[in-house]
């Protein structure tokens, strides 16, 4: 009897995950512990290891497709067993050009045995935000599952049935017209779909900026002093401590020492948050990654360093586990290495603000004596949740902020 492969659950709120790539084709032999398909989930790739020896006798879910936890991914069996059934595959009928459009048909919908539309977790949100009747849509998923494309087919659908028809302009016959959704393509363009991380950080950052009354306030630091300790205590010690490193250090100082920053709005409950959590903003080619540094105001220099190394190493080459991104309570974006002069970031949540740390810049300044030197500079960008966090308050946060990291010594009592 063959065996099925299934989309796993990677975390507690994981309800579908994408298939990214098929590591084996059908009619490949596999041994149990060999990896057959990478998912993407969430903010993971991970791979899935076949649990069974055998040959992949058929691949159900293609690259690309969103498939919900527990759906089916392949079939695993002896050569020529045969699987599945007609059901699995939703046969398309051809369409003639001249054909009218019609509304597709109950029968057409792909219903379950007792009576239930098959839908993605996705499609049903979409479709719920868009005001999309998912019951009349035809499914492209396995078994005609509905899922996220189809809802936007039929949103956009409906769009332009109800939308005025505007005589057209005369197009030349050799520069035919061709869109992407409601977007015009030009030559050489190309369309890539939304998905994994990049379609994760889509979906929270519009989440975010929807939900959260923000506001950035912005505050100038002399660093001066800070980036002559570090080059002394990296000389003295032999060490490599980055700027990074000590802002990490005051910033968890600064929140030990300001415990209302450390809060989450649960619909009409605050919870204050008992450990220092902090979030680090990692960027990668594909998308943005938040591995956290656990209880860091228990830490040294030396152990966040480290520990900051490490995460961003394992984050870079897919390598955190589920637990080491999750469970902030405060994050940190630091766009300085870049160039970044100031910006905006947006809060990660539940987490109810989020410090932007931008670049060290030089600038010549007069003293009372009418003497001109050169200092460093560097601006914060505070992010914070103006339902939870008033301005005299976080301006009170940034300034504790300032205080450590213009005078170095402090971070480390």
């Amino acid at each position: 009897m063959a065996f099925e492969v299934k989309m796993p659950q990677l975390g507690l709120t994981m309800e579908e995950g994408t298939v990214t790539r098929w590591v084996k084709k059908e009619g490949e032999a596999v041994k149990a512990g060999d990896v057959i398909v990478e998912i993407t989930t969430d903010k993971l790739t991970s791979e899935v290891e076949s649990e069974f020896d055998g040959t992949v006798l058929k691949i159900v879910a293609q690259e690309g497709e969103d498939i919900p936890v527990k759906g089916l991914l392949a079939y695993i069996g002896e050569p020529g067993e045969a699987v599945g059934s007609a059901e699995e595959a939703p046969a398309v009928a051809p369409v003639e050009a001249a054909a009218p459009v019609v509304a597709a048909p109950m029968a057409a919908v792909a219903v379950t045995a007792g009576g239930r539309v098959r839908i993605s977790p996705l499609a049903r949100k979409t479709a719920a935000k868009m005001g999309v009747d998912y019951t009349n849509v035809k499914g492209s998923g396995p078994a005609g599952r509905i899922v996220q494309k189809d809802i936007l087919t039929a949103a956009q659908t409906t769009s332009t049935a109800a939308a005025p028809v505007a005589a057209p302009a005369p197009v030349a016959a050799s520069a035919p017209v061709v869109t992407s959704g409601s977007i015009e393509l030009m030559e050489g363009d190309e369309v890539v779909k939304l998905a994994g991380m990049r379609k994760v950080v889509a979906e929270r950052m519009a989440q975010s900026r929807r939900e959260i009354p923000s506001v950035t306030q912005n505050v100038k630091i002399d660093v001066t002093n800070l980036m002559k300790f570090r080059k002394q205590i990296n000389a003295d010690l032999g060490v490599k401590y980055s700027v990074n490193d000590f802002i990490l250090k005051a910033v968890a100082k600064a929140l030990k020492n300001n415990k209302h920053i450390l809060v989450t709005l649960d619909g009409d409950k605050i919870i204050k948050r008992a450990h220092v959590n902090v979030g680090m903003a990692v960027a990668l080619d594909e998308g943005l990654i938040v591995p956290v540094l656990k209880d860091i105001d228990k830490m040294s220099l030396e152990e966040i360093s480290a520990t900051a190394k490490d995460l961003a190493e394992r984050a870079r080459t897919n390598k955190l586990g589920m637990d080491e991104y999750k469970g902030s309570t405060f994050s940190i974006s630091n766009l300085g290495m870049f160039g970044v002069e100031t910006f905006d970031p947006i809060v990660n949540q539940p987490d109810s603000g989020i410090l932007g740390v931008c670049a060290v810049q030089d600038e010549l300044v007069m003293d009372d004596e009418g003497n001109i030197s050169k200092r460093q500079f560097m601006r914060i960008s505070f992010t914070f949740d103006h339902r939870l966090i008033d301005g005299a308050t976080a301006a009170k946060f940034e300034l504790a902020i300032k205080e450590l990291l213009e005078n170095p010594m402090k971070i480390l009592l």
